[in-house]
């Protein structure tokens, strides 16, 4: 069974300037093939921006760019956008074949230390898609946080986060990306930004790949605009969860 090969583009945004972040993603994917799943940060068109709630680029025009570098990556090109659509402004991870097909994720939960909440609208539905034979769950940084939401019920084999986590916490973020992996047995890949945003916030990146058994198999180096490549296997996670089932002894999701 062939392994999925993913890249995480670590990078710096720059700061409610949506061209310039797409020409400069423009020429990191000019070097990209033979790969499976492409992912940019969370936000990638403006950084985590509360300001990109009213001054986004159009959700057609940041899909139109997402659809054009997955047809020539011949990859699944995901990110999320600030982006105004019928719900108001959103966090939206989308996630788009090389045959135009999109798959969005909404985030569910909204930072309220920088008043995400007061400014975009939340997500109210957990997405699980198929890609290339796997199943894939899209999450965003913060929902990293919250277990239960990312509670695998036996229907995903990678669990997907993009995010823009700041520096002073990149303990938890480090630490949770593999409790993530190794509570619910199963493949994470986590891409963060470097850099430092319109807010004065810095982020380390710390982006990786780790296994259903919790092992870092890659990483990015921190502080450093860089990619870095993986390959998963999922014969290798079918067999783990076959002969360690502790999935099948989980408690159920609403305890009398």
């Amino acid at each position: 069974m062939p392994g999925l090969k993913i890249t995480l583009l670590q990078q710096p945004l720059v700061w409610m300037d949506g061209p310039a972040n797409l020409r400069h993603f423009d020429i990191q994917l000019e070097e990209i093939t033979g790969r499976d799943v492409i992912v940019l940060p969370e936000m990638f068109t403006t950084g985590f921006a509360m300001e990109a709630a009213k001054q986004s680029m159009a959700q057609e025009d940041v899909i139109a760019w997402m659809q054009d570098k997955a047809r020539h990556t011949n990859a699944l090109i995901a990110g999320s956008a600030a982006l105004q659509t019928e719900r108001g402004p959103v966090n939206r991870f989308l996630l788009v074949e090389p045959e135009g097909k999109v798959h969005f994720y909404d985030k569910r939960h909204l930072f309220r230390m920088a008043d995400e909440h007061h400014h975009y609208a939340a997500g109210n539905a957990r997405v699980v898609f198929e890609w290339r034979g796997w199943r894939i769950l899209p999450l965003v940084c913060y929902d990293l946080r919250f277990p239960v939401w990312s509670r695998n019920r036996d229907d995903y084999d990678l669990l997907l986060y993009v995010a823009n986590w700041p520096a002073p916490r990149s303990l938890h973020w480090q630490s949770l990306l593999v409790a993530r992996a190794i509570e619910n047995q199963a493949w994470v890949a986590a891409c963060n930004r470097v850099g430092t945003d319109g807010n004065g916030h810095h982020y380390r990146g710390d982006s990786r790949v780790i296994s259903p058994q919790g092992e870092i198999i890659a990483t990015a180096k921190a502080h450093l605009a860089t990619r870095i490549d993986a390959e998963m296997s999922l014969s290798a996670l079918q067999e783990y969860r076959a002969q360690f089932p502790a999935w099948q002894d989980a408690d159920p999701f609403t305890l009398e």
